[in-house]
């Protein structure tokens, strides 16, 4: 599926990954060909020689105050901080708009994931009066959503989106949707995961902790997208307009040259190309943007199921004005994700 998009533009976005708070942490590490990948821990899988990419320097109580942190799971921790920070850098004050007109979508892997071991570990351990109230409603994915929306005070859209290496794009093209039909002038859109040592021992029983396998990562990276008349009546400094976004369930066997042609588009369409998921682990697609400059920040802050948001953020920050970008994500098998944009069009 191929759907023009018209009228909507981003006007801020920021994350939380290994590298540190914000986009141009992330920038810097690409600059110099450098990481933020760490080892994981010897005791972890009873081995050395992986890596991957740990939120470390990320203190919750910077975002909001101690008592309410602790009432989050991770992955919401990074959500409410991220959002707070992407709205800060659209110019957006949400005292002067009608909260009901502001949304959230989030992608999601494993959020809920280190509560959810943490409630059933006390049931199993202790029966009825070894669960915890208090983290049951950070059990779920959609939890940082939520928690967003209710500490800064998004009455509009709501909803987490969980589609494998493809979770942010999927909740991104979903934000376009209420847009579009009129259901909000702003929308947050991205993703958040975090990584537990539980994740990484599922990992490696699946066979997917290898030293050739991509780093696992952890953080969240939200993408401001705003109605573009909404934009111009507050001035806002637009940063892109989103131009089209191509879906693919999968590459139809004996077919597959015609849908990567779809995610890839011709050669001269776009300068610059980001990479998520397992885009980076297809030779074919790598084969038909390689004249192009491409990023794939998974080698650099590890990647995640719902990494996209975080991919999208640092490529809309690489387009100069009128830049084309293309961002590709996929899933082994599918599905498969292509999104247009162009750097700094007038609204």
């Amino acid at each position: 599926m191929n759907s023009p998009i018209s009228g909507i533009v981003v006007t801020g976005y920021s994350a939380v990954t290994a590298a540190g708070i914000g986009i141009a942490a992330i920038q810097d590490l690409l600059r110099t060909g450098c990481g933020a990948l760490a080892p994981i821990p010897g005791d972890v899988l009873g081995r050395d020689g992986l890596r991957w990419g740990k939120v470390d320097g990320f203190k919750a109580s910077d975002f909001m105050p101690p008592m309410k942190a602790r009432k989050m799971d991770r992955c919401s921790q990074f959500a409410v901080a991220v959002a707070g920070l992407a709205l800060k850098d659209a110019g957006i004050d949400l005292k002067q708009l009608p909260p009901e007109r502001v949304g959230i979508a989030l992608g999601s892997g494993f959020c809920g994931v280190s509560n959810s071991a943490e409630f059933l570990t006390g049931y199993f351990t202790g029966g009825v009066e070894g669960l915890i109230p208090m983290i049951f409603p950070n059990t779920v994915p959609n939890s940082p959503a939520s928690n967003a929306s209710i500490e800064h005070g998004f009455k509009g859209p709501n909803v987490t989106l969980v589609q494998r290496f493809c979770s942010a794009e999927s909740a991104f093209m979903m934000a376009c949707r209420f847009i579009e039909e009129g259901r909000a002038d702003i929308m947050l859109a991205g993703g958040a995961d975090e990584l537990i040592p539980l994740i990484i021992k599922g990992f490696d029983v699946m066979g997917q902790m290898t030293p050739a396998s991509a780093p696992f990562g952890e953080g969240c990276g939200i993408i401001v997208l705003e109605r573009a008349a909404h934009a111009a009546r507050r001035g806002a400094a637009v940063k892109a307009a989103v131009e089209a976004i191509t879906t693919i369930g999968m590459l139809a066997a004996g077919h597959e040259s015609d849908g990567l042609d779809r995610l890839a588009g011709p050669a001269d369409s776009c300068s610059h190309v980001s990479l998520s998921g397992t885009a980076a682990d297809m030779p074919a697609l790598l084969e038909r943007v390689s004249s192009r400059s491409v990023t794939d920040i998974g080698q650099t802050v590890g990647r995640s199921l719902a990494m996209g948001g975080t991919a999208m953020a640092v490529l809309l920050a690489s387009l100069q004005s009128e830049q084309a970008g293309l961002h590709v994500a996929a899933s082994p098998d599918g599905p498969y994700y292509a999104i247009r944009f162009k750097g700094g069009a007038p609204v």
